[in-house]
């Protein structure tokens, strides 16, 4: 197969212990799964119509690279959030088939451009571009599912300079891991590759250029970064 120009590289992550990496196909997000964070956004949770939204893979920033403050804001918002990726799919699965389907977790930050969210939201016009733009999602190595379990105990943190901003329990998730996952195979085909950012506790601020931030979703993955 010839193209007409270079094909781009295959966005992918490295997998703590293997030499093999992760090829990232599709990113979903899931807006509103922590109750306090959907209440300082001044919105409403409501557990049986979840709020999907998807960032192109080509936004992840891996390896610890720095990530540079996006264009057309002056508010850059910080979402830490627990990362699952899959090694398998489908549609309409079930819980056992969602369980079986996770690969591994990570940490990541869903970054937000909220001043041009606020200014679409009020029009209720779609606001894919403060979510889905360039260098929008760092993203830690993965551990494999096979070597950790987090559960409704594990903690997810965000230091910036290091002071503490976010912390939360998985528990608090308003839907937890499978739930997610079989929501979302209601809506898509799911498929080996895809990653999901299954949404971010209470305490979102802004980031500014020279910022260094350390999300953690402790015993299992650490991102450590800046913001140039």
């Amino acid at each position: 197969m010839r193209y007409i120009f270079e094909t781009p590289a295959i966005t992918s992550l490295p997998i703590i212990g293997r030499e093999e990496r992760f090829p990232v196909r599709r990113v979903f997000c899931i807006g509103r799964n922590y109750a306090e964070h959907a209440r300082e956004m001044g919105a409403a949770v409501d557990a049986s119509a979840p709020m999907f939204f998807c960032k192109p893979a080509d936004a992840l920033v891996t390896d610890g690279a720095d990530v540079p403050y996006p264009q057309a804001t002056s508010d850059l918002h910080h979402e830490v959030e627990m990362v699952v990726a899959l090694q398998s799919g489908g549609m309409d699965l079930d819980a056992a088939q969602a369980a079986a389907s996770i690969l591994g977790y990570g940490v990541g930050l869903d970054l937000t451009r909220r001043d041009l969210q606020a200014v679409f939201k009020a029009k209720g016009h779609p606001w894919d571009v403060a979510k889905a733009f360039d260098h929008s999602a760092p993203m830690s190595a993965l551990r494999l599912a096979s070597e950790v379990s987090p559960d409704a105990d594990t903690q997810i943190t965000l230091h910036v300079n290091g002071t503490l901003r976010q912390q939360g329990r998985l528990g608090e998730m308003v839907l937890g891991v499978a739930e997610i996952i079989v929501a979302l195979s209601k809506l898509f085909e799911l498929k080996p590759g895809d990653l999901i950012f299954t949404g971010t506790p209470a305490g979102v601020a802004a980031l500014v250029r020279g910022d260094r931030f350390h999300a953690q979703l402790h015993g299992i993955a650490v991102l450590d970064g800046r913001i140039v």
